[in-house]
Protein backbone atom coordinates (compact mmCIF):
# COMPACT_ATOMS: atom_id res chain seq x y z
CA UNK A 1 0.00 0.00 0.00
CA UNK A 2 1.22 3.49 -0.87
CA UNK A 3 0.19 5.48 2.09
CA UNK A 4 2.07 8.65 0.90
CA UNK A 5 4.36 9.99 -1.94
CA UNK A 6 7.62 12.83 -1.62
CA UNK A 7 9.35 14.09 -4.92
CA UNK A 8 9.43 17.00 -6.98
CA UNK A 9 6.34 18.26 -8.38
CA UNK A 10 6.80 17.69 -12.15
CA UNK A 11 3.12 18.59 -13.67
CA UNK A 12 -0.07 19.97 -12.12
CA UNK A 13 -3.62 20.67 -13.26
CA UNK A 14 -6.45 20.71 -10.76
CA UNK A 15 -7.38 16.61 -11.10
CA UNK A 16 -3.45 15.19 -11.44
CA UNK A 17 -0.42 15.45 -10.94
CA UNK A 18 2.61 13.98 -11.60
CA UNK A 19 5.39 13.43 -8.68
CA UNK A 20 8.66 11.90 -9.55
CA UNK A 21 9.66 10.05 -6.58
CA UNK A 22 13.75 9.15 -6.93
CA UNK A 23 13.28 8.85 -11.20
CA UNK A 24 9.79 7.20 -10.66
CA UNK A 25 7.05 8.91 -12.09
CA UNK A 26 3.49 8.46 -10.38
CA UNK A 27 0.16 10.00 -11.69
CA UNK A 28 -2.11 11.10 -8.83
CA UNK A 29 -5.43 12.22 -9.05
CA UNK A 30 -6.14 14.88 -6.36
CA UNK A 31 -9.25 17.25 -5.43
CA UNK A 32 -9.68 20.99 -6.20
CA UNK A 33 -8.57 21.82 -2.31
CA UNK A 34 -5.63 19.86 -2.57
CA UNK A 35 -4.74 21.18 -5.78
CA UNK A 36 -5.29 24.98 -4.29
CA UNK A 37 -2.32 24.12 -2.04
CA UNK A 38 0.56 22.98 -4.08
CA UNK A 39 3.91 25.01 -4.54
CA UNK A 40 5.13 26.07 -8.56
CA UNK A 41 6.14 22.77 -10.77
CA UNK A 42 9.81 21.27 -9.69
CA UNK A 43 9.13 22.16 -6.22
CA UNK A 44 8.89 19.65 -3.62
CA UNK A 45 5.88 18.14 -2.13
CA UNK A 46 4.42 15.64 -0.15
CA UNK A 47 0.83 13.80 -0.40
CA UNK A 48 -0.92 11.44 1.58
CA UNK A 49 -2.26 9.08 -0.62
CA UNK A 50 -5.07 6.06 -0.86
CA UNK A 51 -4.31 3.01 -3.36
CA UNK A 52 -7.52 2.39 -4.97
CA UNK A 53 -7.70 -0.91 -6.92
CA UNK A 54 -9.78 -1.94 -9.58
CA UNK A 55 -9.85 -5.40 -11.54
CA UNK A 56 -8.21 -3.47 -14.45
CA UNK A 57 -6.20 -0.81 -12.50
CA UNK A 58 -4.44 0.33 -10.18
CA UNK A 59 -5.59 4.63 -9.28
CA UNK A 60 -3.42 6.46 -7.18
CA UNK A 61 -5.26 9.67 -5.22
CA UNK A 62 -3.52 12.00 -3.44
CA UNK A 63 -4.76 14.70 -0.49
CA UNK A 64 -3.06 17.45 1.33
CA UNK A 65 -3.95 16.30 4.53
CA UNK A 66 -5.34 13.54 6.48
CA UNK A 67 -8.31 15.65 6.79
CA UNK A 68 -8.76 14.75 3.47
CA UNK A 69 -7.85 11.41 2.67
CA UNK A 70 -10.21 10.20 5.90
CA UNK A 71 -13.39 11.84 4.17
CA UNK A 72 -12.30 10.12 0.69
CA UNK A 73 -12.37 6.82 2.26
CA UNK A 74 -16.06 7.95 4.01
CA UNK A 75 -17.21 8.75 1.29
CA UNK A 76 -16.38 5.41 -0.68
CA UNK A 77 -17.36 3.30 1.52
CA UNK A 78 -21.21 4.74 0.25
CA UNK A 79 -23.22 2.37 -1.78
CA UNK A 80 -22.96 4.30 -4.96
CA UNK A 81 -19.95 6.59 -4.20
CA UNK A 82 -16.72 5.78 -6.11
CA UNK A 83 -13.44 7.63 -6.21
CA UNK A 84 -14.74 9.64 -9.01
CA UNK A 85 -17.78 10.68 -7.36
CA UNK A 86 -15.92 11.31 -3.67
CA UNK A 87 -13.30 13.18 -5.49
CA UNK A 88 -16.04 15.78 -6.99
CA UNK A 89 -17.45 16.47 -3.37
CA UNK A 90 -14.04 17.46 -1.46
CA UNK A 91 -13.51 19.55 -5.13
CA UNK A 92 -16.62 20.95 -4.50
CA UNK A 93 -17.26 21.72 -0.59
CA UNK A 94 -14.41 22.31 2.08
CA UNK A 95 -14.49 19.17 4.62
CA UNK A 96 -15.41 21.24 7.38
CA UNK A 97 -18.36 21.98 5.88
CA UNK A 98 -19.15 18.99 4.37
CA UNK A 99 -18.67 17.29 8.25
CA UNK A 100 -21.32 20.05 9.16
CA UNK A 101 -23.72 19.42 6.79
CA UNK A 102 -23.86 15.52 7.65
CA UNK A 103 -24.14 16.14 11.53
CA UNK A 104 -26.91 18.35 10.92
CA UNK A 105 -28.50 16.28 8.37
CA UNK A 106 -28.59 19.70 6.14
CA UNK A 107 -29.70 17.47 2.52
CA UNK A 108 -30.59 20.61 0.83
CA UNK A 109 -26.83 21.62 1.57
CA UNK A 110 -25.35 18.41 -0.12
CA UNK A 111 -27.33 18.76 -2.75
CA UNK A 112 -25.70 22.11 -3.97
CA UNK A 113 -22.10 20.26 -4.19
CA UNK A 114 -21.85 20.26 -8.11
CA UNK A 115 -23.28 16.49 -9.24
CA UNK A 116 -24.58 15.70 -5.82
CA UNK A 117 -28.86 15.24 -6.58
CA UNK A 118 -30.97 14.55 -3.33
CA UNK A 119 -31.35 10.49 -3.35
CA UNK A 120 -27.32 10.95 -3.02
CA UNK A 121 -27.18 13.27 -0.40
CA UNK A 122 -29.83 11.52 1.67
CA UNK A 123 -27.75 8.27 1.03
CA UNK A 124 -24.48 10.05 2.52
CA UNK A 125 -26.31 11.54 5.90
CA UNK A 126 -27.78 7.92 6.43
CA UNK A 127 -24.26 5.98 5.74
CA UNK A 128 -22.52 8.79 7.61
CA UNK A 129 -23.91 10.82 9.73
CA UNK A 130 -22.58 8.38 12.62
CA UNK A 131 -18.75 7.91 11.23
CA UNK A 132 -18.33 11.43 10.40
CA UNK A 133 -16.46 11.77 13.63
CA UNK A 134 -13.68 9.68 12.46
CA UNK A 135 -12.37 12.86 10.69
CA UNK A 136 -12.04 14.78 13.45
CA UNK A 137 -10.15 11.97 15.58
CA UNK A 138 -8.10 11.43 12.39
CA UNK A 139 -7.17 15.10 13.13
CA UNK A 140 -5.79 14.96 16.22
CA UNK A 141 -3.47 12.14 15.76
CA UNK A 142 0.09 13.44 15.66
CA UNK A 143 1.48 13.23 11.76
CA UNK A 144 4.48 11.44 13.08
CA UNK A 145 2.13 8.72 14.40
CA UNK A 146 0.04 8.23 11.29
CA UNK A 147 3.69 7.99 9.41
CA UNK A 148 4.73 5.42 11.92
CA UNK A 149 1.08 3.59 11.48
CA UNK A 150 1.37 3.97 7.60
CA UNK A 151 4.54 2.55 7.37
CA UNK A 152 4.61 -0.27 10.15
CA UNK A 153 1.27 -1.73 8.10
CA UNK A 154 3.44 -1.57 4.95
CA UNK A 155 6.68 -3.31 5.85
CA UNK A 156 3.93 -6.04 7.27
CA UNK A 157 2.46 -6.02 4.49
CA UNK A 158 5.39 -6.30 1.92
CA UNK A 159 6.82 -9.25 4.79
CA UNK A 160 3.86 -11.59 4.41
CA UNK A 161 3.78 -11.13 0.85
CA UNK A 162 7.16 -11.84 0.37
CA UNK A 163 6.34 -15.17 1.88
CA UNK A 164 3.74 -16.19 -0.79
CA UNK A 165 0.83 -14.76 0.65
CA UNK A 166 -1.92 -13.25 -1.28
CA UNK A 167 -2.03 -9.56 -0.81
CA UNK A 168 -5.44 -9.24 -0.01
CA UNK A 169 -5.10 -12.53 3.02
CA UNK A 170 -2.03 -10.38 3.70
CA UNK A 171 -4.19 -7.34 4.44
CA UNK A 172 -6.70 -9.09 5.87
CA UNK A 173 -4.72 -10.69 8.54
CA UNK A 174 -2.82 -7.44 9.60
CA UNK A 175 -6.29 -5.36 10.12
CA UNK A 176 -7.47 -8.43 12.17
CA UNK A 177 -4.59 -8.00 14.20
CA UNK A 178 -5.08 -4.31 14.33
CA UNK A 179 -7.93 -4.38 15.11
CA UNK A 180 -7.45 -6.09 18.27
CA UNK A 181 -4.28 -4.00 19.28
CA UNK A 182 -3.13 -0.46 19.06
CA UNK A 183 -0.27 0.03 16.44
CA UNK A 184 1.06 1.85 19.39
CA UNK A 185 1.34 -1.53 21.25
CA UNK A 186 2.87 -3.43 18.66
CA UNK A 187 6.14 -3.48 17.59
CA UNK A 188 6.32 -4.54 13.56
CA UNK A 189 7.75 -8.21 14.42
CA UNK A 190 4.99 -8.59 16.90
CA UNK A 191 2.39 -7.75 14.11
CA UNK A 192 4.22 -9.82 11.24
CA UNK A 193 4.10 -12.70 14.30
CA UNK A 194 0.48 -12.15 14.79
CA UNK A 195 -0.29 -11.67 11.17
CA UNK A 196 1.14 -14.98 10.48
CA UNK A 197 -1.10 -17.00 12.52
CA UNK A 198 -4.21 -15.68 10.81
CA UNK A 199 -2.64 -15.83 7.44
CA UNK A 200 -2.06 -19.25 7.85
CA UNK A 201 -5.74 -20.38 9.41
CA UNK A 202 -7.02 -19.07 6.15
Amino acid sequence: MIASLTGVLKTKSPTEVLIDVNGIGYAVTIPLSTFETLGEVNSHVTLLTHLHVREDALLLYGFATEEERVAFKLLISVNGIGPRIAQGILSGIPVHDLRAHLVSQNVAALTAIPGVGRKTAERLVIELRDKIGRIEQATQMPSSAKDKQAEMRLEALLALTSLGYYRSAAEKAIRQVLNESPESHLTLQELIKRALRYATAK
